[in-house]
């Protein structure tokens, strides 16, 4: 029997989100949530939803549950906000409990498995920044099941997780980053493989973690979503124009 897709009225009010359903002559047997980063909103996730257009995949690109402050704009995943008293700029990681709370058992438990029958394993994260830290941080929190993968631009694992695990998360993992000034850094590495069974390092030849911005870029993304996705139809590779 099929998972029954979401709507909207299955949410509860503290998730925020835009569902990107797939064409009706495809039944929606896997789930992508995509997670953005520090300052940002749900919609630029949401117009990449609709670009990749995978087969029999729903996107639910999911809003941050705190706005900034001082009528900043955007929105962010932190229990806390903290700006480095150097730099003034704000900090990435500053705890993820509230967050993780709200993915893990509002959205995931709650609504897809428990309200539409899906599997952990039918269920992809992808995020980007501090969204990709969430994504990591919630695969090693549910590591008694896996999730079908976690797709992480410029993501390390959140400085409140273990240094290692035993045994190690089954959820396979791409992180994508940037050549130069990548807060994934070779002890963020180490970290990594340290805590899942499989991690696989994609580096742009590009300055800092940005989002892909290239057919080249986007094509190990799509070559991992291809093997990981439930699904009889091909996923296309790479042959969308991404205007991120």
């Amino acid at each position: 029997m099929l998972p029954r897709v979401p709507t909207s009225r299955d949410f509860p009010s503290a998730v925020q989100a835009t569902i990107i359903s797939p064409p009706q002559s495809h039944p929606a047997t896997n789930i992508l949530v995509l997670l953005h980063g520090l300052g940002d909103t749900n919609d630029a996730f949401t117009a990449l939803g609709r670009q990749m257009n995978l087969p029999e995949t729903l996107c639910i690109s999911l809003r941050a549950p705190t706005p900034l402050p001082f009528d900043l704009g955007g929105f962010h995943w932190g229990d806390d906000l903290i700006f480095d008293q150097s730099t003034g700029e704000m900090e990435v990681d500053t705890g993820f409990i509230s967050s993780t709370e709200l993915l893990a058992r509002n959205l995931v438990h709650d609504v897809l498995m428990e309200k539409c029958g899906y599997r952990l394993r039918d269920i992809i994260l992808f995020g980007y920044g501090q969204g990709a830290i969430l994504a990591l941080g919630t695969a090693v929190e549910l590591r008694k099941n896996e999730f079908g993968g976690v797709i992480a631009i410029g993501g390390i694992l959140p400085h409140t997780s273990p240094p290692s695990l035993t045994p190690k998360c089954k959820t396979p993992v791409m992180i994508c980053k940037g050549m130069r000034n990548s807060a994934v850094t070779p002890a963020e590495k180490e970290r990594l493989k340290s805590s899942f069974e499989f991690v696989d390092i994609k580096e742009w030849k590009k300055n800092a973690d940005g989002m892909p911005s290239s057919r080249d870029e986007m094509l190990p993304i799509m070559q991992f979503l291809s093997r990981r996705l439930r699904s009889i139809r091909e996923v296309p590779q790479g042959s969308i124009e991404l205007g991120l």
